[in-house]
């Protein structure tokens, strides 16, 4: 490299610095907590003079009548938003670009993409007020038609597809402009070869955008392995109660209660590792099926 281009470099990595800083103080240094998890942590006594206990932390979670529960809940709603995640997105972008008017077309694509500015306390409080059983309008809609109220939130049948669902109204108008950026890369010769051989806009999208857009959807939905067990912590808290441990307590959630409610600290340090490890073995699992089936590269 010349001394020139060098010069000119510099300033742009010098820009990394406080980025990079703050990667090591939130991220990295945090790490070394982690150690919490082989000892008998008692916060008066320090990271260095608790006792140390091995595996202990461990086994104790992998008997505790509830954490293979927590682990299929976590795992069942993960892979539901995966697949929701993948399979409306592509839907909704499908249908957007077939509205041929500029100005309904934006107009509906801002009505979608709203609620995932908003927080999940925001939208929680929305969510409880909507399908309240008594005064919400979801079950009100429902009685009009002859059918009983449901307790989305307080039933254990239906908490986990609620979750889903309302994830999904949250995130679906967001996910879109990848695929709409998708479609948009597609050659516009290849619609035009359609229409001169008289192929109808159904046949266009079966046979040219959704191929089109294919690269891409292998690319997410590989990746999206790595979040399998990733439920949503934010959404889960502000959502579940007692009621529906049984279907809605996920790892996080699980974590939260026996580290800061119960102050097991140890013991939530052994769950979160525990965590972060299987997270690891997956997330490289799905870049390496990316590399594989959709040519994607980290550098």
């Amino acid at each position: 490299m010349s001394w020139k281009k060098w010069r000119l470099q510099v300033p742009l990595h010098l820009m990394l610095i406080p980025g990079l800083l703050a990667i090591a103080v939130f991220s990295y240094l945090p790490m070394a907590g982690s150690v919490i998890a082989f000892q008998k942590f008692i916060p008066a006594r320090g990271v260095f003079h608790s006792k140390w206990i091995g595996w202990d932390n461990f086994r104790y979670v992998m008997e505790l009548p509830d954490f293979y529960q927590v682990l299929w809940n976590t795992v069942f709603i993960a892979l539901m938003k995966i697949v929701a995640g993948l399979v409306v997105p592509i839907t909704v972008s499908l249908l957007l670009n077939e509205i041929r008017k500029e100005a309904v077309k934006r107009w509906v694509q801002t009505l979608v993409y709203l609620p995932h500015f908003l927080s999940w306390v925001i939208l929680s409080g929305i969510l409880i007020d909507m399908l309240s059983p008594s005064k919400g309008i979801v079950n009100l809609l429902l009685k009009s038609l002859g059918i009983e109220p449901v307790f989305f939130l307080g039933n254990n049948r239906w908490f986990p597809f609620t979750l889903v669902l309302s994830n999904e109204w949250k995130e679906f108008g967001f996910s879109t402009i990848v695929y709409l950026a998708a479609i948009v890369g597609i050659n516009p010769s290849l619609y035009e070869a359609a229409v001169t051989d008289g192929a109808s806009r159904w046949r266009q999208m079966w046979h040219i955008t959704l191929p089109g857009m294919t690269p891409i959807i292998v690319l997410l939905a590989t990746l999206s392995i790595g979040n399998i067990l990733n439920a949503g912590f934010d959404q889960v808290f502000n959502l579940y109660s007692p009621v529906v441990y049984q279907s809605g307590d996920i790892i996080d959630t699980f974590v939260y209660r026996i580290g800061l409610i119960d102050a097991q600290y140890g013991v939530a340090t052994a769950v979160g590792l525990f965590k972060s490890f299987v997270s690891l073995a997956l997330i490289s699992l799905s870049y390496a099926l990316a590399y594989r089936f959709a040519n994607y590269r980290i550098f």
